[in-house]
């Protein structure tokens, strides 16, 4: 539509079911290429997708047309699928029922980028279940903590 304009900056945070470590350092990186390329398929923008052996992080540009939970249900399904194609486990690989997004404004674009370029580095220092709760609390969303990781064993 002309004169339509639109900045949308969201990370989206999801997790391995089970935070299972399982993202082999080998081949996570195709894998991130993977969701990046489903990600700009939406007509989204993929800014930067990275993570460590339980988790993934994407941030990316929104297109307004396209639904958080539309764009997370293709992407984590596709992923999903070329990772069980590609028999990267032994095991059927799934990830986590669920996702965190957070939105940002342009100012924040390079903070976050740099964030999550070093995710190996972060999460010397904290694990992913203490980085989900800050982000959580940072951005001020109510949860029960009952059932957040409900799906873990």
């Amino acid at each position: 539509m002309a004169n339509t304009y639109h900045q949308l900056y969201i990370q989206v945070v999801f997790a391995v079911k089970y935070r299972e470590a399982v993202l082999h350092k080998d081949w996570r990186r195709n894998v991130f290429g993977v969701i990046g390329n489903l990600i700009n398929e939406t007509g989204c923008k993929t800014i930067i997708v990275n993570g460590v052996e339980d988790h993934v992080h994407c941030f990316l540009g929104l297109k307004p047309t396209v639904s958080i939970s539309e764009l997370m249900k293709t992407v984590k399904a596709k992923s999903s699928k070329y990772i069980n194609d590609n028999r990267f486990l032994l095991n059927r690989f799934e990830w986590q029922e669920g996702y965190g997004a957070f939105s940002y404004n342009h100012s924040q674009i390079e903070k976050v980028y740099n964030y999550l370029a070093n995710q190996e580095e972060h999460h010397k220092k904290e694990n992913f279940k203490e980085e989900y709760l800050n982000f959580l609390e940072k951005f001020e969303i109510p949860y029960d903590e009952r059932y957040i990781f409900a799906d873990l064993q």
